[in-house]
């Protein structure tokens, strides 16, 4: 059997790339195990600047594998299933949280989960070819791995519950349209303007943007007086790294700053 995921580093990025085309990528369980496992490693990994998230063939992820539900019901309990799908709801969390720029890279259709771990990601590009569907009310689902959540701060929650309840796709252009996405690309250039992004972002300050990643995320539940002493702190300590006295010096002496993530 071929490995479900597949991982590339080029140049401090990394490339998770979902690897069931016959399937359009929909989840598997050695497909979620090899994210939660890589993602945790990533982050610790001092080589590791970015991690972009992509599907393998014509698709980015059809969420979860609706042939092998039909196929057959898990044997666990109530308690157990909950427990068991929680923990592999911990890829969205990680995907989100980690100290590391992540960005989604959409070749092609989002659907359900798939979708939910794309708005994970903190920076989303897609193909002119790409399209975008909740899913989970086609398949009598309410929804997980977060995408209530994500979908919501994105767009407002009046049109994630619109998306959500009535199941209707979005286009690229839609989407970029709703806030959903940052960019829009011809097909042929999707892989060149992910990559320039992440190199861009790989070769920046690695430790401000990491807590950079982190205010944004305290934003989005702390109280604006939590959020400031929050970025106070973060200030100061970004105030003592390399790479902001790089970047002093560089922009005395007029030229780019070298940033080394310390």
């Amino acid at each position: 059997m071929p490995h479900e995921l597949l991982e590339s580093v080029t140049d401090r990025v990394a490339t998770l790339t979902l690897n069931r085309p016959d399937r359009l990528n929909a989840l598997s369980s050695p497909m979620i195990d090899g994210l939660l496992e890589a993602l945790p490693r990533l982050a610790a990994d001092a080589e590791i600047a970015v991690v972009v998230l992509t599907g393998a063939g014509r698709g980015f992820c059809a969420g979860g594998d609706v042939k092998s539900m039909a196929e057959g019901t898990s044997q666990l309990g109530l308690e157990d299933a909950v427990q068991r799908l929680r923990g592999r709801m911990e890829v969205s969390r990680l995907l989100h949280e980690i100290p590391k720029p992540t960005i989604a890279m959409v070749n092609g259709p989002a659907a359900g989960a798939g979708l939910a771990m794309a708005l994970a990601c903190d920076l989303r590009i897609a193909s002119e070819s790409a399209r975008f569907i909740t899913a989970f009310a086609k398949v009598g689902f309410s929804g997980d791995f977060g995408g209530s959540y994500f979908l919501s701060k994105l767009i407002g929650t009046g049109n994630a519950r619109e998306l959500y309840y009535t199941g209707e796709p979005l286009d690229a252009g839609q989407a970029l349209a709703l806030g959903l996405l940052n960019a829009v690309v011809p097909e042929f250039e999707l892989l060149d303007a992910t990559t320039a992004l992440a190199q861009r972002l790989a070769h920046g300050p690695g430790i401000a943007l990491g807590l950079m990643k982190r205010n944004f995320n305290a934003a989005e539940t702390r109280s604006l007086s939590e959020l400031l002493d929050l970025e106070a702190l973060h200030q100061i300590q970004t105030a003592r790294t390399e790479d902001h006295q790089e970047a002093a010096r560089a922009f005395v002496e007029k030229r780019p700053p070298l940033f080394k993530g310390r």
